[in-house]
């Protein structure tokens, strides 16, 4: 980083070094002569642009990411209960009963933690129950299959967390947050004083535009906790496949949990 501060601040001392020693000698004409104000302001906006849409994809990639390991932990979540169904009866109900109030702790308590960026201990309690009914069975063919979806669900589950954090830096939107009011400055001092109301509505377009992108990025980059927000939709649904099973051959009531996952008091 510093070699790159010393190189632009090098080439600036250059190009001013060369403009009042340089240009004289080469051009013929007069000092007052040269590129305008407007001229610089058409590379800035560039610059804007290029750095907003580079911005914008990046964070749309970590978006795209969080909703696809959202999707992959439920679908583990599935996987955990239709495999339950080749247990031991007393297993099966546990992993079935454990997957409900997974699902219920996930979508009820962790989802609203991720909107700034944490997480939440109570799926963590059940996830450890898992593992305690997972060696009830250990050695039955039926092992491997829970064992294997298991992990699945664990990792999906710690993407989902890693995408919940923000993956651009705070000091890159402030940047961008400079840059664009550089840019809207710029052009606002090169509009004509008189007979300038197209330009003025342009440039309003424009300042709304470069606003709004800004806006989705820092939105978009927390998709957990923004107005385009991943829907806890898919986790919803495997906690109630998970508990209409429970439910074939057992109440309501006996389930160890509450609704939001939170594990009864016996």
């Amino acid at each position: 980083m510093v070699l790159v501060i010393v190189v632009a601040v090098l080439a600036l001392l250059a190009g001013l070094a060369a403009n009042r020693f340089l240009r004289p000698l080469l051009l013929s004409e007069d000092d007052d002569s040269g590129m305008a104000v407007k001229d610089l302001v058409g590379p800035l906006l560039t610059l804007t642009v290029l750095l907003l849409a580079f911005v914008l994809v990046t964070a749309n990639g970590s978006y795209g990411k969080a909703e696809v390991a959202s999707r992959g932990e439920a679908r583990a979540v599935d996987q955990l209960v239709e495999a339950a169904e080749y247990a031991p009866a007393a297993q099966r109900a546990e992993i079935q009963a454990d997957a409900t109030c997974y699902a219920r702790a996930v979508r009820d308590q962790e989802w609203p933690a991720m909107a700034d960026g944490d997480g939440s201990p109570a799926p963590s309690v059940w996830s450890t129950d898992f593992r305690r009914v997972f060696r009830e069975v250990e050695g039955k063919p039926v092992f491997g299959m829970l064992v294997a979806a298991d992990n699945k669900r664990s990792e999906e589950r710690e993407e989902r967390l890693t995408q919940a954090t923000a993956s651009i830096p705070s000091a890159i939107l402030w940047f961008l947050l400079a840059t664009l009011v550089i840019t809207v400055m710029a052009l606002g001092i090169c509009l004509p004083r008189r007979n300038n109301r197209g330009q003025v509505i342009t440039l309003i377009v424009i300042t709304a535009l470069l606003t709004t992108t800004l806006c989705i990025i820092r939105d978009v980059d927390r998709p957990f906790g923004g107005i385009i927000d991943v829907k806890p939709t898919a986790i919803a649904e495997a906690e109630r496949q998970a508990n209409r099973d429970f439910l074939t051959h057992h109440t309501a009531a006996d389930l160890p949990c509450d609704d939001e996952g939170n594990r009864r008091n016996v």
